[in-house]
């Protein structure tokens, strides 16, 4: 029933994926947020009065009951952030989406990953590097995540395909609307080897802010992102700021200084916001691909958490837990001087991110 709710609250106007999971660990639950008196939502900062309606339009619960027997009916997977099985890459990241539509044969989990975006004015040295880049990762068998978009997008998804390696792709859409259209002769192929992913529920048709928005899903499956080329604000540097935010490599393949669709990448570079892609041994080298053993052999690891991605007291309870192992919680917000009221809200927040666990006694330590 939990999942229902945590589906239905997705859904609410004015509910994005931060304030999904403040609400939750608010009110300890998405059912407990449904269930909620609305003086005590009020003292919720962010909530006003386009949430409180939201929240008392109960189709959001059919209508999430339905989203599940179609999800089951579509051979689909949902994926919430609250839960373990939630794609590892994406759970640390404070704007991680609340739940995940996903079809495909593919692990999120993928021991490698590479994001590889472009423009949809691909220029035929642009699906030529693109096609490159794919070949040559062959033999470090990485998942290809990209957008399903005109241009560099589709020609990494077809070199991902050609290769015999998995693919991502991640829509600006429910997963049973395929934009663009002519795309969807691809989704069989992506399917039986990778999969299709949104955070939109089936039917959702795409407008212009969820193309962003997608980007930092594509950003946040990768390990690193390549930008094959761009017009000086294209929407790839998108994806390459999220990436920056969530210190994921990013990588820009330079053009000439007349070639307007490498204008994007050149700036990159120059910002020092990538590094310059001219070989494939530069993406080795940087994810040391070359010092791993045999990728069959290896599975996806979370690398040690990074304490610049969580806010002062998030980073202060972690460390500390690091430095002495479990505590209770009476113990923790004594030693770290963070209020209990304040500091069971920051660790189920934690938890839910998959740092932390919880164990019995109010005991809790980092996973």
């Amino acid at each position: 029933m939990e999942k229902i709710y945590q589906i239905a609250l997705s859904n609410v106007e004015g509910v994005g994926s931060v304030f999904f999971r403040q609400l939750i660990s608010y009110c300890g639950s998405a059912e407990n947020v449904f269930k909620a008196k609305t003086d005590k939502l009020f003292k919720i900062s962010g909530v006003g009065r386009v949430v409180i309606e939201g929240l008392k339009n109960k189709e959001l619960i059919s209508d999430a009951e339905k989203t599940l027997i179609n999800a089951e009916k579509q051979g689909a997977q949902l994926f919430f952030s609250t839960d373990k099985n939630y794609p590892s890459r994406l759970k640390p990241l404070y704007d991680a989406p609340a739940v995940l539509y996903y079809k495909g044969s593919a692990s999120l989990d993928h021991f490698r990953s590479i994001g590889i975006v472009g423009t949809r004015q691909a220029t035929d040295y642009g699906k030529k590097v693109t096609k490159s880049i794919v070949e040559q990762s062959k033999n470090y068998n990485p998942l290809i995540v990209s957008g399903l978009a005109y241009g560099i997008d589709i020609t990494a998804h077809k070199a991902a395909i050609d290769f015999g390696l998995p693919t991502i792709a991640v829509m600006a859409s429910g997963i049973d609307v395929i934009y663009p259209s002519q795309h969807e002769k691809y989704i069989d192929q992506i399917t039986s080897n990778g999969g299709i992913i949104s955070e939109h529920p089936f039917g959702k048709q795409p407008i212009r802010n969820m193309f962003l928005s997608r980007n930092r899903i594509i950003a946040g499956l990768s390990d690193a992102s390549i930008v094959i080329e761009s017009a000086a604000k294209g929407g790839s540097l998108v994806t390459a700021e999220f990436a920056n935010n969530y210190h994921r490599q990013v990588f820009a393949v330079p053009g000439t200084l007349a070639n307007k669709a490498s204008e994007g990448c050149n700036k990159l570079i120059q910002q020092n916001k990538a590094n310059i892609y001219t070989q494939i041994n530069d993406l080795v080298e940087t994810l040391n691909w070359d010092l791993e053993e045999n990728p069959d052999k290896i599975k996806f690891k979370k690398n040690d958490v990074d304490l610049s991605m969580f806010t002062d007291e998030e980073a202060h309870v972690i460390s500390h837990l690091r430095t002495n192992g479990e505590l209770q919680i009476d113990e923790l917000s004594w030693q770290t001087q963070v209020p209990l009221n304040r500091l069971a809200s920051l660790l189920l927040n934690l938890e839910f991110q998959g740092i932390i666990k919880a164990m019995p006694g109010k005991k809790f330590g980092l996973k």
